[in-house]
């Protein structure tokens, strides 16, 4: 059975991660998989969104302890970092097209801060977030300590990384961890409005946009108008920017081609 279920379809990548049973926790396996399908969904131009979620219960409990433990399969932290968890942040801000967190479930260490690093992340009610590593001794990955603190603050994101305190749905979303906190009845169907509103949008602006808001983590005032300056005149010459000035003009809805 495929730790990854992919599926495709309105131009959006569905990306499940798929060990119910260990609570959708990342062995080397899944790791690497899921590495490989995110280059396959970039390189894809009929896909313009992307989502991951996780199938049953959870969403991803972090790292499988047992694959950490055994003898026989642990690869060692240097290599669970360097080799999957780094990479896969690294993929999901660098892909410029929009990648949904859909969080159906609970999000504990590598697993919240994988959630943390998608551009729009949707809760289910029945979601958590859970900084889990000072529980066994460990220090938060994942870009955690990057994106944690901005999205919240740094007192509360520093509360929460010692502490280990379990976060729900709705107290994310007042902090501003989420964007949004859906009923789990509803939960799917919005995943998929929002991902396929995504999809049909002018997906190449999306995409220069996200690279704005990344260079904005590091960037001067000065540094981000200037790149601002330089990537909307790339929008400007985009198919879909003239889609969207002709649609308005003659007032009709605008189809876009991520173009």
């Amino acid at each position: 059975m495929a730790s990854i279920i992919k599926e495709i379809k309105d131009k959006t990548a569905y990306l499940t991660l798929n060990r119910p049973e260990v609570f959708n926790s990342f062995n080397r396996e899944m790791a690497l998989l899921l590495q490989s399908e995110l280059d396959a969904c970039e390189n894809n131009p009929d896909i313009r969104a992307i989502v991951i979620t996780g199938m049953g219960k959870a969403f991803c409990a972090g790292q499988d302890l047992k694959e950490v433990t055994s003898p026989e399969l642990n690869p060692g932290f240097k290599k669970i970092l360097e080799e999957h968890y780094n990479p896969i942040i690294s993929r999901i801000r660098s892909i410029e097209k929009p990648i949904i967190g859909a969080i159906n479930g609970v999000a504990a260490g590598a697993g919240a801060n994988i959630a943390l690093a998608c551009d729009v992340v949707i809760a289910s009610e029945n979601a958590s977030f859970i900084q889990a590593f000072s529980k066994i001794g460990l220090i938060p990955d994942s870009a955690g300590t990057f994106f944690l603190p901005r999205l919240i603050g740094f007192q509360k994101a520093s509360a929460l990384m010692m502490l280990g305190d379990k976060i729900s749905a709705l107290d994310a979303e007042k902090m501003g961890m989420v964007y949004k906190v859906i009923s789990s009845e509803n939960f799917s169907e919005e995943v998929n409005t929002i991902a396929n509103t995504l999809a049909n949008m002018p997906t190449k602006a999306l995409g220069l946009t996200k690279r704005l808001l990344n260079q904005s983590m590091t960037n001067s005032l000065e540094e981000q108008l200037d790149l601002e300056s330089k990537l909307q005149i790339e929008a400007a010459q985009s198919d879909d920017y003239a889609e969207g000035v002709d649609a308005f003009v003659n007032k009709r809805k605008p189809q876009f081609k991520g173009k």
